[in-house]
């Protein structure tokens, strides 16, 4: 009798072991599909959007030349070359913080090799300086001529003057050499002060945050380092600068005498500083370069706005040539503890020194 029950018992446990499997088995298949589904719902929630197609008249890969200028950007202590030319690095810097690419334009070059790079670059930057005469006032002539020849045929061609660059424009427009006049304005943060009822649309400020115009005009946000400039008195007077450059702002000097400090082209893709937008960035011998969150907020937005002009540019040069001419090809020169202000340099000495446009 005690073998009968405990048979019937180890067939009972049995029985009940293969149910509590079947069950098991059960769970873990009804629990897989669930975790299946849920899996797939989830995958489903994190798959990216499809992406809209870039638009077709843009140029997302703009390059922008600029122009050496003479010396080595530090009187001589970095190098002493009689044909060596330099582009501050911190110009490189403002054209790659916007998405751009840069291709020095190295104005001792044979004309012909000026010409090639000109062919494959979306914009251009003439830099600040001390040059007004010479092979480097005729390159920059030169290449100003064909910077209105290319969009007079329809391509967008942008052109960004600063300081040194803003004056040559002056001379070169108005034909006179004697344009500017003498302020006092080295090393000196300043504001600056938007021409009453000046509209702004479609200019360098035109996307600017209202509150940083507000605080352009209040605070010390630009960088000024100049000797010459022009009184807004002499710039309405004169017809060539009225009629191709529109005033955007002024700036006081340190005599407070009043000079004009931005102005843009009407009717080409041309805007010109008498400020450094650069240097709020990237530059930092003077200790009066404002550094800002409003400050770099300026540099940023003069950045970005140059660049999207550069990308309304249609010229799509072979890859290969542009790799080849790019700054990337050449190394900066650390030229802090050197003075002059410029924290690296891209010196250039090429074997010829006759050029011109």
């Amino acid at each position: 009798m005690i073998e009968v029950n405990f048979q019937k018992q180890y067939q009972h446990s049995k029985t009940n072991q293969m149910g509590n499997y079947l069950l098991i088995l059960f769970l873990l298949f009804v629990h897989g599909i669930i975790t299946a589904q849920s899996q797939l719902s989830v995958s489903d929630q994190i798959l990216p959007p499809s992406c809209p197609a870039p638009d077709p008249t843009l140029n997302y890969r703009p390059i922008i030349g600029i122009v050496s200028h003479p010396g080595d950007g530090a009187t001589g202590r970095l190098s002493n070359a009689t044909n060596v030319s330099y582009i501050a690095a911190s110009y490189v810097k403002f054209a790659e913080m916007a998405g751009a690419r840069v291709i020095p334009l190295i104005y001792t070059e044979p004309p012909e090799v000026l010409n090639q790079k000109l062919n494959l670059v979306n914009g251009i930057i003439f830099t600040g300086g001390w040059a007004k005469d010479g092979l480097y006032f005729d390159v920059i002539k030169g290449i100003f001529q064909k910077v209105l020849e290319k969009n007079d045929a329809g391509e967008h061609f942008p052109l960004l003057a600063i300081c040194l660059g803003y004056e040559l424009l002056t001379m070169i427009i108005t034909n006179d050499n004697n344009i500017l006049e003498e302020f006092s304005a080295v090393s000196q943060a300043s504001t600056v002060q938007f021409v009453e009822n000046v509209n702004i649309d479609g200019t360098v400020f035109g996307r600017f945050p209202p509150v940083l115009l507000k605080k352009m005009s209040i605070d010390c946000l630009v960088m000024q380092n100049h000797h010459f400039g022009i009184s807004p008195e002499r710039f309405q007077a004169n017809k060539d600068l009225s009629s191709f450059f529109r005033v955007l702002t002024t700036s006081t000097d340190e005599n407070n005498k009043v000079y004009v400090s931005t102005i843009q082209a009407t009717r080409y893709p041309i805007a010109a500083f008498q400020w450094h937008p650069e240097k709020n960035v990237f530059e930092w011998g003077s200790s009066r370069i404002p550094h800002s969150e409003d400050a770099i907020q300026v540099t940023t937005h003069v950045a970005n706005y140059f660049i999207s002009e550069a990308r309304k540019s249609s010229n799509k040069p072979v890859a290969r040539e542009v790799l080849d001419s790019l700054i990337y090809n050449y190394n900066p020169t650390y030229g802090g503890k050197a003075g002059k202000g410029y924290d690296e340099v891209y010196l250039f000495t090429p074997h010829s020194s006759s050029s011109s446009m």
